[in-house]
């Protein structure tokens, strides 16, 4: 009987960490699951439930997040793991030497700088991750830029089949959401931007907890303008297709929203999320609306981009059609080719 590969997948995941790492590590395990890879799951999931459901849903099993380099050699070889594939920048840098050391194929994803990661394999999503040169550790290949994006059955699904078309006039459908747990607490604000645009728009945000849900709700609305707030949704791609501009944290959905010809307005929440929000954004194939700093200071900058965004079906089009072209959607399947390809 042929011998069934089984891959451990450890990754970040919290309340403030957010559910970043699970997602796109859910895209490659959708596609070793597609070739008949056993996966498991190895994080705190159960801190985020709708992210522990997302994972149990296809099927993963769970196991509970160990921090130590000896305790993952161990859980390594309890599970009979095959190879390990890494998403963390909370592990040490011990931990990744240890499970390379122990002979086990390793895959590290990483954004810009390697924290510590360690391993036979290195992929950097981000754009124009092709152009930078770290220090790798010996003998690690490093895979990089938007070639590799690894994104979920539930984009892919949904993905254009042809370049984006103008949509028909009439009030902007807007969607926006900030993360599974949207940590920094980004919706207010950027409701009170679109608000400051004095344009008339139809928006749903995505609130992962009653407290942002009020102060959403809280915001004052100007003629014409509605907004509807929602808890955490598994539909985000099918939300995202059917609205003419979407409003999110520029992280790792921001290549989702490309991959979907979706026009993206991206805030830059956090610090670690710069250089992808600048890079994105020059590129023309999303529009920047600013840092949540900015916003919380003065919206009325964020207001003028979203206003422009609102008016403007020609400027969302554009870059709609620069985003499709971005992703092609196939990033998963070339990681994974690379992983079993280390394994084999």
């Amino acid at each position: 009987m042929d011998h069934v590969l089984r891959v451990g997948v450890r990754c970040d995941v919290g309340v403030r960490r957010g559910v970043g790492h699970v997602m796109r590590s859910l895209a490659l395990a959708e596609e070793l699951l597609a070739r008949g890879v056993e996966v498991v799951f190895v994080c705190d999931s159960p801190s985020v439930p709708w992210a522990d459901e997302q994972i149990r849903a296809r099927g993963i099993a769970v196991e509970a997040a160990v921090w130590t380099a000896e305790e993952h050699v161990e859980l390594i070889g309890r599970l009979g793991l095959d190879a390990v594939v890494f998403d963390s920048y909370d592990l040490p840098g011990e931990v990744f030497a240890a499970v390379r050391g122990s002979g086990v194929p390793t895959l590290a994803i990483v954004d810009g700088e390697l924290r510590g990661a360690d391993a036979d394999v290195l992929v950097d999503q981000n754009l124009g991750a092709e152009f930078d040169q770290p220090v790798l550790p010996a003998g690690a290949v490093r895979l990089a830029g938007l070639e590799y994006v690894m994104l979920r059955d539930e984009v892919l699904a949904l993905r254009p089949s042809e370049s984006p078309v103008l949509r028909p006039a009439g009030v902007p459908r807007v969607f926006a959401f900030f993360g599974g747990t949207d940590a920094y607490g980004a919706g207010p604000y950027v409701v009170q931007a679109l608000a400051a645009t004095g344009v008339a728009f139809e928006a749903t945000v995505v609130a992962p907890g009653e407290e942002l849900a009020e102060a959403i709700a809280a915001v004052p609305l100007q003629a014409g303008q509605r907004v509807q707030v929602i808890g955490p949704t598994s539909e985000l791609a099918k939300a995202v297709v059917e609205s003419d501009l979407v409003v999110s944290a520029s992280g790792t959905s921001t290549w989702e929203l490309l991959c979907l010809g979706a026009t993206a307005g991206l805030v830059c929440v956090v610090d670690n999320q710069e250089m992808g929000y600048e890079r994105a954004v020059a590129t023309g194939a999303s529009a920047g609306v600013g840092t949540l700093a900015e916003l919380k200071a003065d919206p009325t900058e964020a207001a003028a981009v979203l206003r422009k965004l609102l008016t403007d079906p020609q400027e969302r089009l554009q870059l709609a059609q620069a985003g499709w072209k971005l992703v092609d959607g196939q990033g998963r399947a070339r990681v994974a080719d690379a992983l079993l390809h280390l394994i084999s």
